[in-house]
């Protein structure tokens, strides 16, 4: 285990260095080792890392460890395979929000963060209240968090038609990126990410017993309401913060999770900080590719997520265990 996290980690430093090495202005791998030691200070090369790539990686970085802790623990809260901050609707709930308080004349850095944790808190509230009137089947999350995402895509576009000096490109904001990035615009978003990701970890335990079903949970001594609702307000605030300044980023909380319970297992003591490295590292390649690949023109990152994390959600939708499809 101790190898395969030494790994996670060597390749989140590569893709940090590949994240500021590579974009439409190439540059050389010795110049971007002289600018981060200090050197060169004067010239182009060493502005463009420390103003524009250094907080683009940084943003990068944030999204990933947020989006893929929030889906371990929306996964495990919820008892659902399929859930995450994408398909069950946080994050449109997170981006309705944003969109409504520009609207309502909110400029104020601290205010989009604290908008976005409380509509996707909200929103997560709902999905889970619809489920549980309902059934807790995966069918029924999945559909209640399509029909409230759609319903959250449709008042964000409303609110843009209705005022349209509202400072969000609204098409880069439906699907997720991270250009123009900087360091007073992430000040406030990193903080609460690092604290909610770190505050994950204590709740490691729970979100081990949670996952085996209430009634285990409860014989095992667990406070499953006051457990399930504080790892529920950390997903909100994890996923809610990367929205409010990456916009609607997808599947990052349904890829990663699952790939890491194949390399790692089922223990959320190395689930989440695993998944964590290896969401910045996927957040970190799909950003680098959307600047390479049609150099000069940028790709947003959130469309190469879509092209991986539709298949993906496919196959988990349609995965057969022991020759029959899982029943919903």
């Amino acid at each position: 285990m101790k190898k395969k996290i030494t790994a996670l980690v060597l390749l989140l430093i590569l893709c940090i260095f590949f994240g500021i090495l590579l974009g439409s202005v190439p540059l050389s791998p010795k110049s971007v080792l002289r600018c981060l030691m200090g050197y060169d200070k004067d010239t182009a090369t060493y502005t463009l890392i420390h103003t524009v790539r250094l907080a683009r990686v940084t943003g990068a970085c944030l999204a990933g460890i947020g989006l893929a802790t929030a889906g371990v623990i929306l996964q495990s809260v919820m008892n659902n395979a399929l859930a995450s901050p994408n398909t069950i609707g946080v994050n449109s709930g997170a981006g309705f929000a944003v969109m409504l308080a520009l609207m309502l004349g909110s400029n104020y850095a601290a205010l989009i963060p604290t908008a976005a944790f409380i509509g996707a808190l909200l929103t997560t509230l709902t999905i889970f209240g619809l489920a549980c009137m309902a059934d807790s089947s995966r069918t029924t999350i999945i559909l209640a968090g399509i029909t409230v995402s759609s319903f959250l895509n449709a008042g964000i576009n409303t609110m843009k038609l209705l005022d349209t000096d509202i400072s969000v490109n609204l098409t880069t904001f439906m699907i997720g990126s991270l250009s123009g990035l900087t360091f007073d615009t992430l000040r406030i978003p990193a903080s609460a990410i690092l604290a909610a990701f770190f505050l994950s970890l204590f709740f490691a335990r729970s979100v081990n017993v949670l996952s085996l079903g209430d009634d285990i949970a409860r014989s095992l001594g667990l406070n499953v309401t006051v457990s399930r609702l504080i790892l529920l307000v950390l997903s909100s605030i994890l996923s809610g913060c990367v929205v409010s300044y990456a916009g609607l980023l997808s599947f990052v909380g349904l890829i990663i999770p699952h790939i890491c319970r194949r390399l790692f297992g089922n223990d959320a003591r190395y689930l989440l900080p695993c998944s964590a490295l290896l969401g910045a590292c996927f957040v970190l390649i799909c950003d680098v590719l959307g600047r390479v690949l049609f150099s000069p023109f940028e790709l947003p990152a959130g469309i190469l997520m879509s092209f991986i994390g539709g298949p993906f959600f496919l196959y988990l939708l349609l995965k057969k265990k022991g020759g029959r499809r899982v029943n919903a």
